[in-house]
């Protein structure tokens, strides 16, 4: 693991940064941790260093552009130099290695600036994932690696290779009816190919060329079905007799609760341990790094989830493996009679033992529609209108308001209704 810092170590009043690298090398024998400082070409000034890098810019137009310009620089080097780290072996680095790499970022050697950009879709999956300006998290490279699948299976089918200049409405059309063919959703497809047409404008921007169609492509939106468990449900829930449950199920069904009154996904819940809370004014909150966003979060925890933790004796309950926690809330919610059938999409079994699962969307079993994204979802829309929606987002994570009630499925019209209360 590796991190870069940067640095200003000049008397000067403006100065070219210096960057820092930080990585630990494991061998049987021991642990090494190394440091390592290089020059960059990034000019700045003390004055904005210290005093004007992080703070907010209040409509001072200048500093905003500064802080742009600077963060934009530093992001795109801190993304070259690890992923230069992450092709060498640990030993090659050193103080003249990274100063040679940070040389060639400014100055590429001629087989560089020669690389040949791919004009064919699926070779550009693989070019976007490794020159993308800001480093994809590992979610968005799982997503992407998916879509660049698919659309292998498609090219193999069509016996012809995808260009991105070909991406028009003919081929939207036929996308259409391959992921139709293949029992793809059409919410699935509509991402799918949203996913694809990020990637081409991407190319565009690099020289390449794309249909004069690109821009104007789209599914229309299919609303997902957002299931969520009410408050009285999650009531119900929480009264289940403890004689009913075995020990794997209360701490599935704990997590669970948790899940519904923290708002966070199972990849960040399910890695809430105790030294993670903080209480300041006698108010417990719980802060950590949200793995799909990188974003730090600090969310108050809820009385519901501090009497969860006082039974355990300050502790949250055992974590487990998604799919064991997918298929044990399901058994908990079917305990607390949630059976009552309602509309929602779930993965199916295209035919007996094919092994291929495809997601369906009709009446089911409430209790057998519960997942890893179900309390994320009941937080939201159970406590949508009781905590104002900028407070809200700040505990979903959600960068704006608009995102939130997109979430949600809030259209104008009950946006309309919400504010007719106030009058």
């Amino acid at each position: 693991m590796a991190t870069v810092h940067f640095l200003y170590r000049s008397v000067r009043s403006k100065a070219k940064l210096e960057v820092r690298l930080q990585h630990t090398h494991k061998t049987f024998e021991n642990i090494t941790n190394y440091i390592w400082t290089a020059k960059t070409q990034i000019e700045v000034t003390e004055n904005f260093w210290t005093k004007q890098r992080k703070v907010k810019s209040k409509g001072n137009i200048d500093i905003s552009n500064e802080q742009t310009r600077v963060n934009n620089l530093c992001n795109a080097l801190d993304n070259f130099i690890l992923e230069c780290f992450n092709t060498t072996t640990p030993e090659a680095i050193t103080k003249n290695w990274l100063q040679t790499q940070i040389d060639h970022y400014y100055s590429p050697p001629i087989e560089k600036l020669l690389e040949i950009i791919p004009v064919n879709l699926i070779d550009y999956f693989d070019y976007y994932i490794k020159h993308k300006e800001n480093r994809p998290t590992d979610v968005l490279i799982r997503k992407i690696i998916v879509v660049r699948r698919k659309l292998e299976r498609l090219e193999k089918y069509r016996k012809k290779q995808i260009l991105i200049k070909d991406i028009n409405k003919q081929f939207k059309n036929e996308f259409q009816n391959y992921c139709d063919n293949e029992k793809y959703s059409r919410l699935t497809t509509q991402r799918d190919f949203a996913e694809i047409k990020t990637i081409c404008l991407d190319a565009r921007s690099k020289g390449i060329e794309t249909s004069l169609e690109l821009d104007k492509l789209s599914f229309k939106r299919e609303k997902a079905t957002n299931i969520y468990l009410t408050i009285d449900e999650l009531q119900k829930i929480e009264n289940i007799e403890k004689s009913k449950l075995a020990d794997y199920l209360e701490n599935a069904r704990d997590w669970l609760l948790i899940s519904c009154f923290t708002a966070q996904r199972i990849s960040d819940f399910m890695r809430f341990t105790a030294d993670m809370i903080r209480i300041e004014d006698g108010q417990n909150f719980i802060e950590f790094t949200q793995v799909k966003t990188d974003k730090i979060m600090t969310v108050p925890l809820h009385p519901k989830v501090i009497e969860i933790l006082s039974k355990r004796n300050g502790n949250f309950p055992k974590a487990i493996s998604s799919q064991k926690y997918n298929d044990y809330i399901k058994l908990v919610c079917e305990i607390a009679e949630l059976t009552q059938e309602v509309y929602g999409s779930k993965l199916t079994e295209t035919a007996p033992e094919s092994g291929i699962f495809r997601k369906e969307t009709k009446m089911f079993r409430k209790c057998d529609l519960a997942s890893s994204h179900i309390g994320r979802r009941s937080f939201a829309t159970n406590f949508y209108t009781k905590i104002p929606t900028t407070l809200l987002k700040n505990i979903t994570g959600h960068t704006t308001e608009a995102m939130l009630l997109n979430y949600l499925g809030k259209s104008n019209k009950d946006l309309a209704k919400e504010t007719h209360k106030y009058f």
